[in-house]
């Protein structure tokens, strides 16, 4: 393919891409193709000659647009939104022109410079103290700083890798040899609470350390005086305790761990606090939702995906060290063909020093085309909306009066049953039968084939979650939704009758 060959299917491909997007809403979400249909669709090798572009377009088509799952769809209400944009695309585009491995400066100094600026960006536009803001007011360089994750597990990953780091400069600290440290890693333990998301229970099990989940209340919020007492049980059993992940919008049902409290406790234990705000974090732009982070502003680091909720293609985890100190000396790795920088080092970002692997896409062009599209009045107008037809769900739900709202609904998800007394038969609404009711009104739904979302389990109770957050998504979408669940709550609720 040439350069002019290039100019003609690329247009080609925009206007796919755009046409797609402008026919969503008439594509059922979820695909149902069972698994192996792409493999008797085709050939079992390579193709030896060239096919024509219009053949792969074709195969777009027939073949693989029937095994796609719609995430941008307005009608996709699963997990949690993959958000993209216009603008996100676009500066992939740019991203993929350039095509670079950008492990340090020399690499491509406007990739590293951008990013360090983006991330500061980022960093104020979502309330962030200063202490991880990489270039100070002053223009001189912070202790802390952002870097642009893949995902918000790989976050997890590098600041556990940190912390440990941290936690055996201690114990050499205190007169241990390096192979004495080293020997302790073994009763390194990491904190989450039972609804912690699986990336820290990953994070634990790569580098190697013990993992205490701590159980939650009724309200599943991990609180300073459950984290207390885990710590003192484990260190009266010889464990040392050195990392502790609070979260701002849990995944089951965007709960907010106890922030202060973990704060509190990680200053007194000397060990690493991390907050994950991967999918709540966005709504951290309209001030109106900083109240509820006080504490985070102690944290050694912080996290949120842009690519769930702020229009930001995937892939795109933004994450922060107050200190960056640990997470340098524990990823550094030194090589003759790394060439050092000349002169100021201030803007000198060596991203590979950040991260897990050595190349890095430039990720930040995409980040910087979202925000200077939208501007933060528009990425704030995105939020509040979906937030208020969370709200609008919430209420339309509850005027139904067949339905329990099992959690607060605070950012855009929306986590409900139908009430165990609509689902008696001869008087036995038993948590069995209510599960069971509320497992099939998932399948019901996703039967259905209009909207996609997904079922959850708190502490034993079957629940559903309608996660709120498309970026092509309308009010239309959510009446639809809302629809979708009281006829099928209806289907359920005459066959337990």
């Amino acid at each position: 393919m040439d350069a002019s060959e290039f100019r003609k299917r690329g247009k080609e491909v925009i206007d796919a891409i755009a046409d797609y997007y402008e026919g969503l809403d008439q594509t059922p979400p979820l695909s149902t193709v069972d698994p192996g249909y792409l493999y008797k669709m085709m050939p079992r090798e390579a193709p030896e000659d060239p096919e024509s572009f219009d053949a792969i377009q074709t195969d777009i088509r027939t073949k693989i647009m029937p095994g796609m799952t719609h995430w941008q769809s307005g009608n996709f209400f699963a997990w949690f939104p993959c958000s993209s944009s216009y603008p996100g695309i676009l500066g992939d585009l740019y991203s993929s022109m350039f095509n670079i491995v950008g492990f340090n400066w020399v690499c491509s100094p406007a990739a590293t410079e951008l990013e360090t600026i983006v991330m500061d960006w980022l960093g104020k536009l979502i309330g962030l103290d200063k202490r991880f803001v990489a270039i100070k007011e002053d223009g001189t360089e912070g202790k802390g700083g952002g870097v642009i994750q893949g995902t918000a597990s790989e976050a997890h990953i590098v600041v556990m890798i940190a912390a440990r780091e941290m936690a055996l400069e201690r114990i050499k600290a205190r007169g241990a040899s390096d192979a004495d440290a080293k020997a302790l890693q073994s009763k390194l333990v990491a904190y989450f609470s039972d609804q912690t998301h699986s990336s820290g229970q990953k994070a634990a099990n790569v580098i190697g350390c013990i993992t205490r989940t701590v159980e939650t209340g009724s309200d599943l919020r991990l609180t300073k005086p459950a984290l207390q007492a885990a710590i003192a049980e484990d260190k009266a059993a010889g464990l040392i305790p050195f990392f502790v992940c609070g979260t701002y919008g849990t995944t089951n049902t965007t709960a907010i761990d106890d922030l202060p409290g973990i704060a509190d406790v990680a200053e007194a234990e000397q060990i690493w606090n991390h907050v994950d705000a991967a999918y709540a974090g966005a709504a951290l732009t309209c001030p109106e939702f900083r109240p509820l982070a006080a504490g985070s502003e102690r944290a050694d680091s912080f996290n949120f995906n842009a690519h769930k909720w702020m229009m930001t293609n995937f892939d795109c985890s933004a994450l922060w060290v107050a200190d960056s100190t640990h997470l340098i000396n524990a990823l550094s790795i030194h090589r003759e063909y790394f060439p050092p920088t000349e002169g100021s080092t201030t803007f000198v970002k060596n991203y590979r020093d950040w991260q897990l692997p050595l190349g890095r896409r430039f990720r930040a062009l995409k980040l910087w085309f979202v925000m200077r599209t939208y501007g933060a009045s528009g990425i704030r107008a995105h939020i509040r909306e979906h937030v208020r037809q969370a709200k609008w769900l919430e209420q339309q739900l509850l005027v139904d009066g067949r339905f329990d709202i099992v959690a607060p609904v605070v950012f855009g998800l929306v986590v409900f049953r139908i009430k165990p007394h609509i689902i008696a038969q001869n008087g036995d609404y038993s948590a069995d039968r209510v599960n069971e009711a509320n497992a099939d009104l998932v399948a019901q739904i996703n039967g259905d084939g209009r909207v996609f979302l997904v079922g959850t389990e708190l502490k034993g109770t079957k629940v559903v979650r309608a996660a709120i957050g498309s970026s092509f998504g309308a009010q239309s979408n959510v009446e639809l939704l809302l629809s979708v669940v009281q006829q099928c709550a209806s289907k359920v609720i005459a066959g337990t009758e």
